[in-house]
């Protein structure tokens, strides 16, 4: 294990998180599940307690605690796309599994986790300041899931 690992909490999901993980992102698979002991507050002895498992090479814990914490906004994955095709996999793939569409970028996956899918080309332009971030940050206020034409236009000043 890590020595730093992000812990997150699950309400008896996270290896079916973490399996679509797996599956959806590169540099992404399961390690280890670990089954309970004994009972404990959110389930049995032998349940899934605990999955090990790593997205885009960053070492998670996904823990069983149960459904007193549910994720929020305050914490989420911001996945860094090269083009247009990149975004649509990522964003249609936790969407269309059951997740839903937020604003500038943002969704949801169905266990409730946050992601922010960015083209690099929008990071580029708010890196770039003075107009050219104006343009592209106003942009990509309109947006749900990025377009990276459109922000590409807004760099330039056309549209």
């Amino acid at each position: 294990m890590h020595k730093n690992t992000i812990c997150l909490w699950y309400d008896g999901t996270a290896e079916e998180a973490a399996r679509f993980y797996a599956e959806t992102f590169p540099d992404s698979h399961v390690n280890t599940v670990h089954r309970a002991p004994t009972d404990f507050p959110s389930g049995k002895a032998g349940d899934v307690l605990t999955v090990q498992f790593t997205v885009l090479g960053i070492p998670c814990l996904g823990l069983n605690g149960g459904p007193i914490f549910p994720h929020t906004e305050a914490f989420s994955f911001q996945v860094m796309t090269e083009d247009q095709a990149e975004t649509d996999r990522y964003w249609d793939a936790i969407v269309g599994n059951g997740g839903q569409e937020s604003a500038c970028g943002w969704c949801k996956d169905r266990w409730g986790l946050n992601w922010q899918i960015t083209p690099r080309t929008l990071t580029e332009a708010l890196a770039a300041g003075g107009e050219e971030a104006a343009r592209a940050f106003g942009a990509m206020m309109t947006m749900g899931k990025i377009d990276v034409a459109a922000i590409d236009a807004a760099r330039r000043g056309e549209g």
